[in-house]
Formats: structure tokens, sequence, C-alpha cells
């Protein structure tokens, strides 16, 4: 399948997507032993726990070249470590202001809740979010948050 963005033919968007390892990691998990199928321009991180995820981290992502970054935890009230998905979504909301000061759109950011047996969710959501990026194009900037990033302002 070829698309078109902005008569951009062949653009594929670098998703990188952050995992918490007993319940989004599951449904990733799941979702590949059943055979469901999403973007490979998808590239999985597992961690322990959203909450651990830096914020250096999610930006050290677009100064790479990501297009996207998913960022997807436990349900609210079902965290293994009590509050992490909170800190999670408290950090890519702030995150988001920040990105915009860079000079990326904020909706390359994204967070999302899902359980272990949520398969199907864990597909529609990595799919959609590809669609969404796609549609926005290329981040271009990842040399002015490189630039931005490593070099501290006095």
């Amino acid at each position: 399948m070829t698309l078109k963005v902005d008569n951009m033919v062949g653009f594929e968007p670098k998703i990188i997507v952050f995992l918490c390892n007993f319940c989004s990691y599951a449904a990733a998990d799941l979702a590949g032993t059943s055979r469901m199928r999403y973007p490979p321009s998808v590239y999985i991180i597992r961690l322990m726990c959203t909450g651990r995820l830096d914020p250096v981290h999610i930006l050290e992502t677009f100064k790479r070249g990501a297009d996207g970054v998913l960022v997807a935890g436990c349900h609210f009230g079902d965290c293994h470590f009590i509050s992490g998905n909170y800190k999670a979504q408290r950090r890519v909301a702030l995150l988001k202001r920040i990105l915009e000061q860079l000079g990326v759109e904020p909706g390359r950011l994204k967070f999302e809740t899902m359980s272990a047996g949520e398969a199907e969710r864990f597909v529609k959501t990595v799919t959609g979010f590809v669609d969404e990026i796609t549609k926005l194009g290329p981040c271009k900037v990842s040399t002015q948050v490189s630039e931005k990033v490593s070099s501290p302002s006095h």
C-alpha cells in the first residue's frame, strides 16, 4: 500500500510506543499471538510501569526522528504500582505543552490505557494513531528539538 501525504508518496510514520509490562504490553503480546495486524512502523518499548518513563526519553525519541509517540498504561485504578498511570498521564499532558513550544504538534504524543486482555483495543489504538500521524505528515522539527534539548539556555 502506498500512502500519499502532501504530495509525498511512500511516507510511513515512525511510531514509538512505550508500554507498561503488566497491561498494555500484555495486550500487544496477545495481539501478536492472536495474529492481529497493525502497521510495521510501530516500535514497542516495554517498561515495568509508564510512571517510570522519564520525559527526557520522550523528547529523545522526537530528537532521533520519531514522527509520533504513544504511551499506554494500565486502566486507572488497576496500576500494579498504584499510581504510575496517573503520573504518566500528567507527564504526557505537560510534555504536550512543551512540545508545542518546541514547534512539534501536540497530537504527535498520546496517552492511552488498556488491560492485558484488550488486544483488539491495542491494535485499534495503534492503527488509529498511525493514521493520525500519517495525516500530520513527517515530523520536520527533529533538528529543532535536538538543538533546544541539547543546548541549555543561560
